[in-house]
């Protein structure tokens, strides 16, 4: 069972994704918050698999609800996905770096929907190709963490080849017949990287593998 967390200043945005998810027979609604603030309290009480966070609300916003979670080493197995009325704003991109697997735009399809909360509960990140080409192009530009070359040192062939593979926006699955190999040797090398890269999750792993130079832009 696949548990969430509802973290959204407007009851009817918070009462619109409950009734879709109460439909579904793998997915329960745990709790709901009207600020970040109980959100943190909500998520440290009920330890969801997915918590949905809105970007701008009153008391905490979803940058800072975001980066909370990720500091909490008892919240380490919540997937933050981050929700906006606007795309990809400057707000999103803070919220990815602050440990956000992802982010959904209120207006999405149920199904849609439905599909990124089980994405998100794998663990895998929901960057499509045409988000993570605009992820690249925001932090290619930023200066590179000073250790980051020094810990791609750390990386064993395979886990290099993983973590390119992640960028390119593979499933585990679909890394695990790229490089022949079973879906839980794929995992063990992706998640083997984001441990030595400490990398949060596989969004963190993508801006990592391009700011270090590992993958560069397509053309």
């Amino acid at each position: 069972m696949i548990r969430v967390l509802l973290v959204d200043d407007q009851p009817l945005i918070r009462s619109g994704f409950r009734a879709f998810l109460d439909l579904e027979d793998d997915i329960e609604v745990v709790a709901e918050a009207a600020n970040g603030q109980e959100g943190l309290a909500l998520a440290r009480e009920h330890l969801p698999d997915v918590a949905l966070v809105d970007i701008q609300m009153p008391v905490l916003d979803g940058i800072e609800t975001t980066r909370g979670i990720a500091a909490d080493p008892a919240l380490a197995d919540v997937h933050v996905v981050i929700l906006t009325n606007y795309g990809l704003d400057a707000y999103v991109f803070d919220a990815l770096s602050a440990g956000a697997a992802g982010f959904l735009v209120k207006d999405i399809v149920p199904e849609d929907f439905l599909h990124a909360v089980r994405v998100a509960a794998r663990g895998d990140a929901l960057l499509a190709p045409s988000i993570t080409r605009k992820l690249i192009n925001r932090y290619v530009t930023q200066p590179l963490p000073t250790d980051t070359g020094e810990v791609l040192e750390g990386l064993t062939g395979r886990e290099r080849e993983a973590v390119v593979l992640v960028a390119h926006g593979l499933s585990n699955d679909e890394i695990a017949a790229h490089m022949v190999v079973s879906p839980l040797t794929a995992k063990t090398h992706v998640n083997r990287a984001m441990t030595k890269l400490r990398a949060r999750d596989r969004a963190q792993l993508v801006i990592l593998a391009y700011e270090s130079g590992l993958v560069t832009p397509r053309g």
